[in-house]
């Protein structure tokens, strides 16, 4: 095998992404436009870097088309992609059905008022890992959390903050978001592995949040508890979801049965006929279009920027200042938080740093079950803090003009902690005890993979 000459050339591809990015968001921001960083599509930006490895790189058109499609077709790709979209269908029908709707209803309900801070914790918590996104828990929750805030009198910046940590402890933990996947396959390990990396980080970090809501977030009035309606019904395909992904069942069964589950329920309880189903289906894969075509898109410009020397370049620069296992944690953590500073998207910026952390990981021999946990909580803490952020923009939209971002972000306990936890974790790695030996994950994986290349073997023999 050819070895790979490390190459700054290499990197421009990506330089030019960010920048056209990052660029295009500080350019409408200064021009005053609302959701200032996305504006611009992603996939259109990353195709100004793969324009650039087409123009850069050497050899014909038909070689780097070639590279280009390979990394695109790559099977971890593909799947990403699959997993997208079945997610983006199970969050619609879910939604349309009325499972969110229900899931805050039964929260608000039982949650006593004098609680109301960290209830609203717990319910965005939950709602953002069912359902997979911290954006849509935050439109759910954040129109109540307001009234509630005038109602009871509670500072609008600590109740608004319970809401975007929330948001953001369920974007990390949650098995179906995007920052999972992404974080998961990018690194070659199962989902349930990535979630017991990380819930002995994240649970202490919640908890602890949670006792500083009790604190400062209670109401100088109490409001009288109101009956929200509800159904226990419609918030079990997210309880069957969560449990199944937990006990290790394939994605691919788990979204699928959640998807029939759900569609099950609304067609029961008259929320939408079969067709509606199917149309729910079809909306959950658009809106799933933009980061798919992304992942695609960005697949293939890493093979071409990995064989180009532009990793093996950025790999060679930071090598100098990592000295072991711990300093090479760090090393993934900073990287990918300052790539998110930058795109402004947590699932963006594990994806460009993903095959960077791989080979670091190699090269240092640590757990890819521990990495992509740090990949997820740093672009997750990162996305939950910048003022620019879709989930920030969208929470301080909500209060039309009557807080900024600055006034909420000093309040962002659960990832003040989080991140204070992680740090520890470098030098005392207390999640290993969550997680079943390596040597064990390896000869499961083995065994998976010899299985596989015997059954296609067998095929090919059949198909001769």
């Amino acid at each position: 095998m050819t070895s790979i000459k490390p190459s700054f050339k290499g990197l421009v591809p990506f330089i030019v992404f960010i920048l056209v990015y990052l660029g295009a968001g500080i350019f409408f921001e200064i021009k005053g436009v609302e959701m200032a960083f996305y504006q611009l599509p992603s996939p259109v930006a990353i195709m100004c870097g793969v324009i650039a490895a087409f123009i850069l790189f050497k050899g014909t058109i038909t070689e780097k088309f070639e590279t280009f499609i390979s990394g695109c077709g790559h099977s971890d790709i593909i799947i990403m992609c699959i997993i997208y979209l079945l997610a983006g269908a199970f969050a619609g029908v879910s939604k349309a059905m009325g499972g969110v709707e229900s899931t805050a209803n039964l929260g608000l309900t039982f949650i006593p008022p004098q609680y109301i801070t960290a209830g609203i914790f717990i319910i965005t918590s939950f709602i953002s890992t069912a359902t997979g996104t911290s954006v849509g828990a935050i439109v759910a929750i954040a129109p109540i959390a307001l009234e509630l805030s005038t109602k009871a009198n509670v500072p609008l910046a600590i109740i608004l903050s319970a809401v975007m940590s929330g948001a953001m402890f369920g974007d990390d933990l949650s098995m179906i978001s995007d920052t999972t996947i992404a974080a998961t396959r990018t690194q070659g390990c199962l989902m349930k592995d990535k979630f017991r990396a990380n819930i002995s980080i994240a649970i202490p970090a919640a908890l602890a949040a949670l006792v500083l809501f009790l604190i400062f977030g209670k109401p100088e009035t109490i409001v009288a508890v109101q009956q929200y309606d509800y159904s226990i019904v419609k918030i079990l395909p997210y309880i069957f979801v969560l449990v199944l992904s937990l006990i290790g069942v394939n994605v691919f069964i788990v979204l699928t049965g959640g998807i029939v589950f759900s569609g099950i329920i609304g067609m029961m309880t008259n929320s939408f006929t079969f067709i509606q189903f199917t149309k729910e289906i079809y909306t959950g894969f658009i809106n799933m279009n933009e980061i798919f075509i992304l992942s695609l898109l960005t697949g293939g410009l890493a093979t071409m920027v990995t064989k180009a020397g532009g990793v093996e370049w950025i790999l060679q620069k930071i090598q100098k200042m990592i000295t072991g296992k711990k300093s090479a944690q760090f090393g993934i953590g900073v990287l990918v938080a300052l790539t998110d500073f930058a795109v402004a998207n947590n699932t963006v910026a594990i994806i460009i740093n993903g095959s960077i952390a791989k080979k670091i990981s190699e090269e240092h021999n640590l757990d890819n079950r521990r990495i992509a946990g740090i990949l997820g909580i740093f672009s997750c803490i990162a996305q939950g803090i910048i003022p620019y952020g879709a989930q920030m923009l969208i929470l301080i939209g909500f209060t039309k003009g009557a807080l900024t971002p600055f006034e909420v972000i000093p309040l962002l306990w659960y990832q003040q902690i989080l991140l204070v936890l992680t740090c520890v974790s470098v030098f005392i790695p207390f999640y290993e005890k969550f997680l079943p030996n390596r040597e064990e994950v390896v000869i499961e994986t083995i065994e998976e993979e010899t299985e596989i290349t015997y059954e296609t073997s067998l095929i090919e023999e059949a198909a001769e």
